[in-house]
């Protein structure tokens, strides 16, 4: 369970908002460029820090202003595949797949087991020895997710997983993200700008505009007009 209610001050607007999500959930962030969305992504996982707030996960905090709490990036167990999917160009494929089991002292053989099966699972078992910063924007995607999937994440969060990825892949991707939130019932983020995205793959959607939540629902339901944020 993802429990957070986040404060801070930024450039044009507060961002103010409370974000839940349950085991097994997918809740969908949708709203206009410069929203808010990708900031509440980097202040739940810990890359920015946030003014005031409380962030649980599974009942451990995270994140507490009152009693001083700040868990590092490190620590917090939290899959995320960043929206120009940061991988390490320097290192193979392998490598960045194997990069957070490493930080985290998993022992050699299970390293290879689960970057084996992520590898064959996203169909890169091919790119296993190419360098990451000779990929596609499409291959680096999948590289990135198959990295946050490989440290079996108690949360996992995705900002515009879908936005350089083929059809095929997209529908792939699509299907593990579903089958591994169902599989390992932890809650999952996903920011999208797309309603077809959100019907795809989420379980709620959570429109946001300037920092505070909109409107709040199914996806079926969604409005197809959601405000217009300014870009920040």
């Amino acid at each position: 369970m993802l429990d957070a209610t986040i404060r801070k001050k930024l450039r044009d607007f507060s961002l103010d908002l409370t974000i839940r999500a349950r085991p097994g959930e997918i809740l969908v962030l949708m709203g206009e460029n410069g929203a808010g969305k990708s900031t509440a992504l980097n202040i739940i996982s810990g890359l920015v820090s946030p003014d005031a707030g409380l962030i649980e996960l599974n009942g451990s905090g995270l994140f507490n202003s009152g009693t001083q709490i700040d868990v590092p990036v490190e620590n917090r167990r939290i899959g995320y595949v960043l929206q120009n999917s940061a991988v390490f160009p320097h290192l193979s494929v392998r490598d960045n797949i194997a990069f957070g089991l490493r930080a985290r002292h998993t022992s050699p053989v299970l390293i290879r087991e689960r970057v084996g099966h992520w590898l064959k699972a996203l169909n890169i078992e091919d790119l296993a020895p190419v360098r990451a910063g000779n990929l596609s924007g499409g291959q680096k995607q999948r590289v990135a997710l198959a990295r946050a999937l490989a440290i079996e994440p108690a949360l996992l969060m995705l900002d515009e997983p879908f936005t350089a990825l083929d059809p095929d892949t997209t529908r792939l991707v699509k299907e593990l993200t579903r089958t591994f939130v169902t599989e390992t019932s932890i809650p999952c983020l996903v920011v999208t700008h797309r309603v077809t995205d959100s019907r795809d793959v989420g379980d709620k959607v959570c429109v946001i505009c300037q920092g505070k939540k909109e409107w709040e629902g199914k996806p079926e339901d969604t409005p197809t007009c959601m405000c217009h944020c300014e870009d920040r």
